[in-house]
């Protein structure tokens, strides 16, 4: 029996199981994919200083630590259910049942689909599809496509479509509706990109980020946008576009965009088709939180964190004894920011299972201390507001403390 059972191999999972290992636990760590790595995998983006940030190589070398440290990797396993049986976690697999005093749930996230006509033609898939594809699979997902959704997560995707040759002729909004919300609403995603200006070579969004913060000014830019989009490394953003319909018959063969005034409201008349022969949705992100769910962790609805996730502390742990999340699955931030909140889990970990005698404070510390440093740098902030919605988290968990000694 294991000491401790990490769900999920991704940049969380790997460096939660490394802190724990070194600490002297048992560690197994059990995978759905091929691979360890998660989206890790998929990643590779140039860094504000110029250096490459290869995620598949940065899967290996975490990979190569913890199999030296012996941890027992496990891939191609599936949890389908999580409960506590008096001191031990039953992790239920579709390789029979784990069983250890401590689970780290390391998920990540999932993609925000958004459904509109003609989306399940072959051919059309999310953009973190298009990236796993690309980057992994080393597979063509096309010639020349359309990008529906202005996200962050479009934008460093783009750009790595690019790098693998593959031509994206737009990026576009979807139809402004109850599923797509404000994916759909120009001024919405207008204010969003504002703050990953950095990530777009454009005039357009890196000066004018300055002055458009303004409610006011946003909506004259908006108003002023050019038709035709502003470019994104060559390829048009078009926030006055929306699409409405994927056009073919057996596969994916253009999309049918119409425009949209600065509120998201479809023009009458405007509509057009463009040829693509494929379509990336992209919707954003949310925490996969599921697995915690099912094991009755209470959960908190912060916005600036992506959602709904799972009560937890700034070291990792839920209410519930024994149990440890990490990375994702407690709000959307980069790969970087995974890991270092991987390592504090597993120190958390080692804490509570009184490993690592009088250092493993100090440890614990400085790993906290790490976490907020790296999100202070961070090339791709998914969410300009994450700050807000950890200091929420502590303010909720210490409420939650202060009412548990009370009683």
């Amino acid at each position: 029996m294991s000491d401790v059972i990490v769900i999920g191999g991704g940049p969380a999972g790997l460096a939660g199981a490394i802190a724990c290992a070194k600490s002297g636990l048992n560690v197994s760590v059990v995978d759905e994919f091929i691979k360890p790595g998660g989206r890790l995998l998929g990643q590779l983006h140039r860094e504000p200083s110029g250096e490459w940030w290869n995620g598949i190589k940065e899967s290996e070398r975490l990979h190569q630590e913890a199999r030296k440290l012996s941890v027992d990797i496990r891939c191609g396993v599936s949890v389908y259910n999580l409960e506590k049986e008096n001191q031990l976690w039953n992790v239920y697999t579709n390789q029979g049942t784990l069983t250890a005093p401590f689970v780290l749930v390391a998920t990540g996230a999932a993609e925000y689909p958004i459904p509109l006509p003609g989306w399940t033609l072959p051919g059309v898939m999310s953009i973190g599809a298009a990236q796993v594809m690309t980057n992994v699979h080393r597979v063509q997902v096309g010639k020349k496509g359309v990008i529906i959704g202005a996200n962050i997560l479009a934008f460093a995707i783009l750009n790595e479509l690019q790098l693998a040759g593959i031509t994206v002729d737009r990026i576009v909004l979807p139809e402004r509706n109850q599923i797509s919300q404000t994916a759909g609403e120009p001024e919405e995603v207008m204010k969003s990109l504002l703050n990953a200006a950095h990530l777009a070579p454009s005039p357009f969004l890196r000066f004018g980020s300055r002055f458009m913060r303004r409610d006011w000014i946003r909506k004259v830019g908006l108003n002023f946008y050019p038709k035709n989009g502003v470019k994104i490394n060559g390829t048009p953003l078009q926030l006055r576009k929306a699409a409405v319909e994927i056009i073919g018959k057996d596969h994916v063969e253009g999309v049918r965009l119409a425009d949209i005034d600065a509120n998201g409201t479809i023009i009458a008349g405007s509509e057009t088709i463009y040829e693509a022969d494929f379509v990336c949705i992209a919707g954003g992100l949310y925490p996969l939180a599921e697995l915690t769910a099912i094991a009755g962790c209470p959960f908190q609805y912060i916005p600036e964190l992506g959602g709904h996730v799972p009560h937890h502390s700034e070291t990792m742990e839920t209410p519930l004894k024994g149990l440890f999340v990490a990375g994702n699955i407690t709000g959307i931030e980069s790969g970087k920011i995974a890991m270092a909140q991987g390592t504090t889990a597993g120190l958390s970990i080692a804490k509570h299972a009184g490993k690592g005698a009088g250092t493993i404070d100090e440890q614990l510390q400085q790993a906290l201390k790490n976490v907020r440093t790296v999100r202070r740098h961070a090339a791709i902030q998914f969410n300009p507001e994450i700050d807000s919605g950890r200091s929420r988290m502590n303010q909720l968990w210490e409420d939650l403390y202060a009412t548990s000694i009370e009683q």
